[in-house]
């Protein structure tokens, strides 16, 4: 009778253990708690948490502690983090995401938005399907910017030679190469002290990922060239959102949406609030020349139309947009 009562309870607490398993929701991203991405990303979680109570338990993790992006969308597959904000990286997933790595594509928050509604969340939430990932919801890492500690960057010749940090993506690496810069492709959490040591010269990235990450102690320069809008993407693996209840999909594709709009209208107070910062840590700010960056990025543009399949159906869709 003893050894049937122990037997029970080593069930019930077997059982237990997997009810709780089962019952928390793992939450990662590889920015800062400052930047962008980790304020939206605390925002979703307290919403999210909110509103599932205490039957489920959010886990979230920032600044690369579960791994960085590329190795977040393994575990994402494996099923051992629920949810990810994954960024440009997703043009490895599948290329048709390459489209926000296009220079000068994304007119305003405005045009992004009837992008996502109109492309991301038919064709490119298709492609991310097949390949095991499931896009939940589109969030901002903002208009990129350039920096770096030797001159202000006026048009693409100043790039020259210069080792600008990209993120791990063939096109933002091709961009880069293409103005005539030396691109060094590097996860993010290494990028300050790349910065610091003179791995690299500059890099670039939206201004609350700049602030965010404390950039501006180890640059002097700040160009604005609003060159990419980049986007992130709240992600599930497809296997486990198939597996998660009905009623925490349901919560978490309304939070996720409702976080979109927070996100936007945050970025857009960002951009106002953060230039001030800038130039009160001592940056020399100046506005690049947007018809020369244009004018050079044709290559690049013609690269995607030519490797990408349906790739400049999606660049006339998109710009279509912007007259919207």
């Amino acid at each position: 009778m003893i050894k049937k009562l122990l037997g029970l309870s080593a069930l019930s607490l077997s059982l237990a253990a997997t009810q709780a398993q089962a019952d928390k929701i793992v939450f990662a991203i590889g920015g800062t708690p400052q930047s962008l991405q980790g304020q939206t990303a605390q925002e979703f979680t307290r919403r999210l948490q909110e509103r599932l109570g205490d039957a489920h338990q959010v886990e979230y993790y920032d600044s690369g502690q579960l791994g960085d992006e590329r190795q977040l969308i393994q575990k994402l597959r494996l099923g051992t983090v629920d949810l990810a904000a994954i960024s440009s990286i997703m043009s490895s997933v599948s290329p048709d995401f390459a489209l926000f790595d296009l220079p000068f594509l994304v007119k305003d928050r405005e045009h992004l938005k009837r992008i996502d509604q109109d492309i991301v969340m038919h064709d490119l939430a298709e492609s991310a399907d097949a390949k095991g990932l499931h896009l939940v919801s589109t969030w901002e890492n903002g208009f990129r910017q350039i920096t770096n500690s030797t001159r202000p960057i006026d048009t693409p010749e100043d790039l020259s030679g210069m080792k600008i940090r990209t993120p791990q993506s063939e096109w933002r690496t091709l961009m880069f190469s293409t103005w005539g810069a030396n691109p060094t492709p590097m996860a993010f959490s290494e990028v300050f002290v790349g910065l610091q040591t003179g791995v690299v010269d500059g890099q670039e990235n939206p201004l609350s990922n700049i602030d965010g990450a404390k950039f501006q102690e180890v640059q002097d320069y700040l160009s604005l060239s609003n060159h990419v809008y980049s986007p992130i993407w709240l992600t599930a693996g497809k296997g486990g959102w198939e597996q998660l209840p009905e009623d925490v999909r349901i919560a978490i594709n309304e939070v996720a949406a409702e976080t979109q709009d927070w996100a936007l209208a945050k970025g857009t107070e960002l951009d106002d609030s953060l230039l001030g910062a800038m130039r009160e840590a001592g940056m020399e700010i100046n506005q690049v020349d947007r018809s020369a960056f244009i004018e050079a990025s044709n290559p690049v543009y013609q690269t995607f139309s030519e490797k990408v399949p349906g790739g400049q159906e999606l660049v006339d869709r998109a710009m279509a947009l912007a007259e919207e």
